[in-house]
């Protein structure tokens, strides 16, 4: 037990409280967790909003910098996973259950209750699009990168442990090695324990809505128990066979599924429709990218309702899901430069999601405008699969979304029991799998408490009151990659000016 660091102890018996809490009062929970909610996003949605455009910004600048050239890694260091192994493996972490959850949901509900237009009309149709890809583009994957890039880059570069603490001992120094990095820690390790099980709860929620839509299996929290502890020994075995076996293999596997789903409802869908619909959608969001980063309605309730139940809702969901995403996309990057990590990370898994969108939210809408099923009448986990009835092959295409959610599962679940293994055994590469276990049944019950104490509402409500204190250990993080990256950009021009110098001399 030597290797399991106090951050370990101290976030468990945090997570045993929470447990205990949501269990013995779930009423209670959920409404404290509720009023947490509605206390955020109405005092700080403004610093959610210019938090995540700046962090964007920060991006963007170190693909034009040249500090763009520096290695995640020694300068001689070539990736440990191919381009495409690397990919699927961050995109499967990254986004996952969410894509097939939200892909027909989301678009669907901004159609019928849009931010701005009046809902059913051609208009809310485009801000339908419009507002999904902003909510799942570029700002979600600037968010994961920034944790990533500054993990990496102090990891393999710099020779840290990799933990949170460690990325910010540029700013406060020695600290970062006592109490207060073991408190930075244990908030990295809340924040992802809840963000992932707020996931899975998602995930055994869409699980149980398929089952349900397909073979009439009850909605009920004893079915969800059932598929996530089915799916806790699935992603365990996993997990023990490590990094470059399970995770590797299930992320390729779940690239290919989900290639083959989009195919597959792209084909039988409109498919000129969906064309049109994602051209004019980009630029739409293109367009529109500044505004919607600011906006905030702070004259109008209802549209400033929409704001908080949506866009504010996002930005603490990616936030929170940071540290397990940006650790894991972190340790698989290697070897690769800061431009080449920072432009793979923001632009590929935003592209495909924008795809995905534009597919299966322009088959949802297109079923509800045709008048034959009113999807509205249908819970948010049933709803792709009512879309698949109005189709061909749905019971292939209903069938395949089912496997393909399992084993987004398994993977995003196994990818956080590697990272939560890591922070918690001292940034270890290879925690034990004692630990890792113990993360593996903490991240299914926590999903099965929200999801007792009030379904989605509760996973929602929870996820925004973790993923705060953690924002501020962001800001902390792009600071300290700054002065890092300036300092080494500034050696790097004092070692080079003598040589450059000598060479430009005339030769006798």
């Amino acid at each position: 037990m030597k290797n399991i660091s106090n951050v370990f102890w101290i976030s468990i018996a945090i997570i045993l409280v929470a447990v205990i809490f949501g269990v013995a009062a779930p009423n209670l929970f959920e409404k404290v967790t509720g009023n947490i909610q509605a206390m955020l996003t109405t005092a700080f949605g403004w610093y959610y909003l210019i938090l995540v455009t700046v962090i964007v910004a920060f991006c963007i600048f170190l693909i034009f910098s040249p500090v763009g050239a520096i290695k995640l890694g020694r300068s001689d260091e070539k990736p440990e996973f191919s381009k495409g192994t690397w990919f699927s493996m961050l995109f499967s972490a990254g986004m996952g259950i969410g894509l097939v959850f939200w892909g027909a949901a989301e678009p669907l509900s901004h159609f019928m209750n849009p931010p701005l237009a009046e809902g059913g009309t051609p208009d809310a149709h485009k801000e339908a699009m419009r507002y999904t890809f902003f909510h799942w583009g570029i700002h979600a994957w600037a968010i994961y990168g920034i944790v990533a890039l500054a993990l990496a880059y102090f990891q393999f570069r710099k020779g840290e442990p990799g933990l949170i603490s460690a990325t910010l001992k540029p700013v406060l120094g020695k600290s970062m090695e006592g109490t207060l990095g073991t408190i930075v820690d244990v908030l990295a390790v809340f924040a992802t324990v809840v963000g992932v099980a707020t996931t899975l709860g998602f995930g055994a929620a869409q699980i149980n809505g398929g089952l349900s839509y397909l073979w009439d299996i009850p909605i009920t929290f004893t079915t969800q128990v059932i598929i996530v502890s089915i799916v806790t020994v699935l992603f365990i075995i996993s997990a023990w066979s490590g990094l470059g076996k399970g995770i590797k293999i299930l992320s390729n596997a779940n690239i290919f599924l989900a290639l083959a789903l989009l195919l597959l409802m792209f084909i039988t869908g409109p498919t000129i429709l969906i064309l049109n619909i994602f051209t004019d959608s980009i630029g739409g969001y293109i367009q529109n990218i500044v505004q919607m980063s600011f906006r905030i309605a702070p004259l109008n309730e209802e549209h400033r309702t929409w704001i908080n139940d949506w866009t504010i809702f996002y930005w603490a969901w990616w936030i929170s899901w940071s540290p397990f995403v940006g650790i894991f996309i972190a340790r698989v990057s290697r070897g690769r430069t800061i431009r080449e990590f920072v432009i793979g990370v923001l632009l590929l898994p935003a592209l495909v999601s924008f795809l995905w969108f534009a597919v299966f939210g322009t088959a949802a809408i297109q079923v509800q405008n045709a008048g034959i099923l009113d999807l509205t009448r249908f819970s948010t986990e049933e709803v792709l699969f009512a879309v698949f009835s109005q189709y061909p092959w749905s019971t292939i295409l209903s069938l395949v979304a089912l496997t393909l959610v399992g084993l987004f599962f398994i993977t995003s679940a196994d990818s956080a029991t590697f990272v939560l293994g890591m922070q918690t055994t001292y940034g270890s590469l290879t925690p034990p799998n004692r630990v890792k276990l113990t993360w593996g049944i903490a991240q299914s019950t926590v999903a099965l408490i929200l999801l007792y104490s009030g379904g989605l509402q509760a996973l929602q409500n929870t996820l925004i009151a973790a993923a705060f204190p953690f924002s501020f250990v962001m800001v902390l993080m792009m600071v300290s990659l700054y002065r890092s990256l300036a300092k080494e950009k500034s050696e790097l021009v004092q070692y080079l000016k003598p040589k450059l110098i000598k060479d430009l001399e005339p030769q006798e």
